[in-house]
């Protein structure tokens, strides 16, 4: 009887292991503009990521992950819809321009599953008062910045919970305060999670760090990390180089807090945890001795082979992210895929993953046979043909191994070609030697435009979106001035 026992137990475990739960948990954390090198396991030697370091022995990491667009609002907008950047609504990253009252979005797909769902950090979706925030697009809960530019501080007057202001004490905009908002936004996120342990859920967190302004607590934990580098004692280092590196560090403790937590609910077979960036990195602290930044976001450390442009471009530079997802007994181990897809493909692969309907109108492609096996997937994995972006006065696609990138509208710029599998760094335009496939790449260009359709202000006026725009800056007189004189300089470059 005993033997027969123990042999249920085993069959029961190995059929546990291999069976993919009906409804499995996930969680998303995308940190603005963590860039593919900043990572100590791709060789940087500056910046210390141990638990993103384990994170990615355990779990699969791809090599090709690409953002749906170069920056912030709009590869949100194609994230969470499923949507290429020349069929969503969101193209301009401007912090407040909405979705429209009718998308939906993953959360609204879970949400129709029976999922619990609640997000935590920035939305740039939709700005309050308007058809885009994320109460009326599935999420139980959000919690954090509506407004990219009331992202830019960590000591806001007031995060934003459901449309509704969250005072924290002591703070003015800027960049010193009592109360460090992300703090807040992450005992928000672990809340979430412990309150539906017995539910299923969608944790998705769009933290800011290390994005904004770079200021970061001198009590942060992360700060023990560095003691001991000489770098950080150089005061011909920026200090707000030093604050980066310590805030990427923070990111890197709380992703070990979140595995230990779901460890500890033994949440763990039934929790995917993905963990990205949102655009590619921008060269940041710049010098002569360090051309593309202090921390080489775009330079691989052991080669020395850059990645061409940053956030803002089309480019490589532009597109290139980390990504990787961890899941025990579905997710092998240890692996590295060199999978081309790009964010409009989560929305169909997290689908996938909780058994929720899938939208026939989105552009992306689930890439679930990647990660638990086409056999669990239930098909091999698909491809696709190509690949679009638009951003600003760029138009770029993806064909297999060949890059087309126009830059410039109109006769201002002729497309360029790039093979991607030798010229990585996007330096030998093949235009001329290779019309057809360009010319292939042009037509699907063509094909793959639609004009923007956002969404709208439902209030009589912005006043409350306007409001949380100020808000980094504060409210007293002074701060107010300089925020006006911000808005104008902005308009007359534009002009």
């Amino acid at each position: 009887m005993k033997k027969n026992l123990k042999i249920l137990t085993i069959i029961f475990s190995f059929s546990t292991l291999f069976s993919k739960p009906d409804k499995p948990n996930i969680i998303y954390l995308m940190c603005d503009e963590l860039a593919y090198y900043e990572l100590s396991h791709m060789g940087n030697t500056k910046i210390k990521t141990p638990n993103i370091d384990r994170f990615a022995r355990e779990g699969l990491r791809f090599t090709n992950a690409l953002a749906a667009s170069p920056v912030c609002g709009p590869l949100r907008c194609n994230l969470l819809t499923g949507k290429h950047a020349g069929h969503s609504s969101v193209r301009v990253n401007d912090g407040g321009t909405p979705l429209r009252a009718d998308e939906v979005t993953i959360a609204t797909l879970l949400k129709e599953r029976g999922y619990e769902t609640g997000g935590y950090g920035k939305w740039g979706c939709g700005g309050r008062g308007s058809t885009g925030v994320p109460e009326k697009h599935g999420f139980d809960e959000f919690f954090g910045y509506y407004d990219q530019v009331h992202a830019h501080t960590f000591y806001p007057p007031y995060l934003i919970r459901n449309s509704k202001e969250v005072p924290l004490a002591g703070n003015n905009g800027g960049r010193s305060g009592k109360t460090y908002s992300h703090y807040r936004i992450f005992e928000e996120a672990i809340t979430f999670i412990k309150n539906n342990q017995k539910k299923p859920f969608f944790c998705y967190l769009p933290f800011t760090p290390p994005h904004g302004m770079f200021d970061v607590p001198r009590e942060e934990p992360a700060w023990k990390l560095y003691e001991k580098e000489a770098w950080m004692k150089d005061p011909s280092v920026p200090q707000d180089a030093k604050n980066y590196a310590v805030m990427v560090s923070m990111i890197d403790r709380q992703l070990g807090e979140i595995i230990a937590l779901i460890k500890q609910l033994r949440l763990e077979e039934l929790t995917a945890i993905f963990f990205t960036g949102d655009n590619g990195g921008q060269d940041r602290f710049k010098s002569q001795e360090h051309p593309r930044g202090y921390f080489g976001p775009n330079v691989c450390p052991n080669t020395g082979v850059e990645f061409r442009g940053e956030k803002r471009d089309l480019y490589e530079g532009g597109l290139r992210i980390p990504f990787l997802v961890r899941w025990p007994g579905h997710v092998s181990s240890g692996g590295i895929s060199n999978l081309v897809f790009y964010q409009p493909d989560v929305l169909p692969t997290i689908s996938n993953l909780c058994g929720a309907r899938v939208p026939p109108d989105i552009d992306g492609i689930s890439i679930a046979p990647t990660l638990i096996g086409a056999e669990m997937a239930g098909r091999s994995q698909k491809r696709h043909q190509m690949l679009y972006w638009e951003y600003s006065s760029q138009v770029a696609v993806r064909y297999n191994q060949w890059k087309a990138i126009k830059t410039a509208k109109g006769k201002k710029s002729d497309w360029a070609l790039y093979n991607l599998d030798t010229d990585i760094s996007e330096t030998k335009d093949l235009a001329r030697e290779q019309p057809a496939i360009l010319s292939t790449m042009k037509d699907f260009a063509l094909k793959s435009h639609k004009p923007a359709r956002p969404g709208v202000f439902t209030e009589t006026s912005r006043t409350k979106h306007n409001r949380d725009r100020q808000a980094k800056f504060g409210f007293s007189a002074k701060a107010t001035q300089i925020n006006s004189k911000s808005q104008k300089q902005k308009q007359n470059k534009k002009k």
